[in-house]
């Protein structure tokens, strides 16, 4: 069944007539506390909301852990779910991607409905059905392809977010629209972060959607083309690995935002990527994103941290390159002494 994507007007109307036409037996909501607070009361007044069993954790990324998961298994074990219940996710990024794979582990795998409340978890949650936790220091490191039966994508919760939560998303808009075209990065470099239209935000967030809709179906498992969407991801990774190991985390769409100065570098070295667009794109993400700092003493730790890396394959560190915006290379690779360079590259370009 294809994963329906509800570009919401109402989300009790919306949610209320999705849940009318699914055939679930118990209803469960997920929650973090930042969500539980500021976001269940959207739709808490439901009549089938206010009578279902809800379960909250920490919010931050430190609760996308195999603790945190045990945790959610136990609630839904406690409260009777079974093989036929529905599972809620109300969240971003942490709480989908967590949420996602208790219900694809749970009994074998429950249905789920993802309702993201960040515009991170909305551009990364809303296609593609990748879920799963950290573990052992290392993002993403255990998890499942497990699409979501529907996704509600309401800007309402937009408003309830601050700019640094904003463009931890824009950063993976960013991501798309190099994947797509020249024209589709620069309507979103010109975005006005100082003056904020929602309803443009939200145009732009479903042009993004769509873009990525169009590779995942083509590659729902990653073999291929899928790949593209790890574009700013090997080096970003590693960064927001480092970032935690420090005691200093940055979210997640500011490491991939990091990581795409790296990689369009990484591409203007090894492919010809027009350096006019990597400088541009390199300035935007220094102006709206500011330094993550770290100096030589710390090469050899971030490439062991790509090492990692699930995209690998028989010891070489794989990255997703652009030979321009919209000429997708997948399945690229590079020397210790190239990802030097691309560091020296980064910290003398944002003055770390």
């Amino acid at each position: 069944m294809r994963q329906q994507i509800i570009r919401c007007t109402n989300i009790e109307k919306d949610l209320v007539q999705l849940l009318q036409t699914l055939n679930y037996d118990g209803l469960v909501i997920l929650t973090d506390d930042n969500t539980q607070n500021y976001c269940l009361p959207f739709i808490q007044s439901l009549p089938e909301i206010q009578s279902t069993k809800k379960f909250s954790i920490p919010a931050g990324e430190e609760s996308k852990s195999i603790e945190s998961l045990s945790k959610v298994w136990k609630f839904l074990s406690d409260n009777g779910a079974n093989r036929k219940s529905l599972l809620i996710n109300l969240g971003g990024g942490m709480l989908t991607d967590l949420g996602g794979f208790a219900a694809a582990t749970f009994k074998r795998g429950i249905q789920f409905i993802n309702i993201p409340t960040t515009l991170l978890g909305a551009v990364d949650a809303a296609v593609g059905g990748k879920t799963g936790i950290n573990f052992s220091g290392l993002k993403n490191e255990i998890g499942a392809f497990a699409p979501a039966i529907a996704v509600l994508i309401d800007s309402i919760f937009f408003k309830t977010l601050d700019t640094k939560q904003l463009l931890s998303g824009y950063a993976e808009m960013l991501k798309h629209s190099l994947l797509k075209s020249e024209e589709q990065l620069n309507e979103l470099l010109h975005f006005d972060f100082d003056n904020l239209n929602y309803e443009q935000l939200n145009d732009l967030l479903f042009e993004s959607v769509l873009i990525k809709e169009q590779i995942v179906e083509k590659d729902p498992t990653e073999q291929g083309i899928r790949k593209a969407l790890n574009l700013g991801h090997t080096f970003g990774h590693a960064f927001e690995s480092l970032a935690l190991e420090t005691k200093r985390p940055i979210q997640h769409g500011y490491a991939v935002a990091y990581g795409l100065v790296c990689e369009l570098y990484l591409s203007f070295i090894q492919l010809g990527f027009d350096k006019n667009i990597l400088m541009k794109t390199a300035y935007f993400i220094k102006e709206h994103y500011g330094i993550f700092t770290f100096d030589c003493n710390d090469y050899q730790h971030i490439h062991e941290l790509m090492q990692h890396d699930k995209k690998n394959d028989a010891g070489d560190i794989n990255f997703t390159l652009l030979k321009a915006a919209g000429d997708i290379q997948i399945n690229q690779t590079a020397g210790r002494k190239d990802i030097d360079e691309v560091l020296d590259f980064y910290r003398e370009f944002m003055g770390c």
